[in-house]
């Protein structure tokens, strides 16, 4: 088991955790008595008895807040597209209980210890997993308004705050850079996983009219300068839904083109053809 440091006046919970798996990896918490955890909807793979399961309106990371601060909090969740809710998992027994949570396709699970990000960590909005009660999950609000009419994937970030752990998840291989400062690093936007909040970055224009019509790529790419952490994924969801879309057969049954040379030439030839 996998055990923070002890740090005086944590208002996070302190659980521990163990990552299991290769490709298909899901992470298992360890509560001790009263500690809980918090997870978005889907994430939830198995418990221990003894674990209740409780809906909670926004992260429930501050208890004093008042209603109209938990309706504001949560509300900024529609803008990621998250739900308003999330689920707390709490230890009601007085042993030690487990709470599992998996990855929602192939790839890593990252631990996020807050304290060595300066309580603050910026991720894409579905990259989240789960997290230790405790810790804030909001929206990263840009100041730069290209970002948000033109950043795509890249915009809407999220940021977990707080001195707690959390977990997040990155598709396919993982690649972790540690920037110096000032040296930059340029990301496609759907690739990006996350980075310090010492990380600057803005979105860029990619430009070139061969570039944007015949690259092949995104119009936009995520800029990001040091000093800081950066985590890349090598193969985000959207890209990951898109090939299977694509590959989809428009009719019932295999397509007559799969697998051989001609590929779509093929359907064209025989006369398959369906506009």
């Amino acid at each position: 088991m996998e055990q923070l440091p002890d740090y005086n006046q944590r208002n996070a919970h302190e659980i521990d955790f163990n990552i299991y798996g290769e490709e298909m990896q899901y992470v298992e918490i360890e509560l001790d008595p009263q500690e809980a955890v918090i997870a978005e909807a889907g994430s939830f793979m198995m418990m221990d008895e003894g674990i209740k399961m409780e809906t909670i309106f926004g992260d429930g990371s501050q208890k004093d807040q008042g209603i109209f601060g938990k309706i504001l909090g949560a509300g900024k969740r529609i803008l990621t597209g998250e739900s308003l809710f999330m689920t707390a998992f709490y230890n009601e027994l007085s042993g030690k209980r487990h709470v599992s949570f998996a990855s929602p396709y192939p790839g890593k699970i990252i631990p996020i210890d807050l304290t060595h990000f300066n309580g603050k960590f910026i991720c894409q909005k579905d990259a989240f997993l789960c997290a230790a009660k405790g810790v804030s999950v909001g929206i990263e609000f840009s100041k730069k308004l290209g970002r948000g009419l033109f950043g795509g994937e890249g915009f809407i970030m999220q940021k977990l705050e707080g001195d707690g752990m959390a977990f997040v998840h990155a598709g396919g291989t993982m690649a972790k850079r540690t920037l110096l400062p000032g040296e930059t690093l340029r990301v496609d936007t759907g690739c990006l996983v996350g980075f310090a909040s010492s990380v600057h970055y803005d979105i860029e224009f990619i430009g070139g009219i061969r570039n944007s019509l015949f690259g092949g790529e995104g119009l936009f790419f995520a800029k990001l300068e040091g000093p800081g952490t950066v985590y890349i994924q090598s193969l985000p969801f959207s890209r990951l839904a898109d090939r299977i879309i694509a590959s989809a057969p428009r009719t019932g049954g295999k397509r007559k083109g799969e697998g051989s040379v001609l590929g779509g030439l093929g359907n064209l030839i025989d006369g398959d053809n369906h506009f």
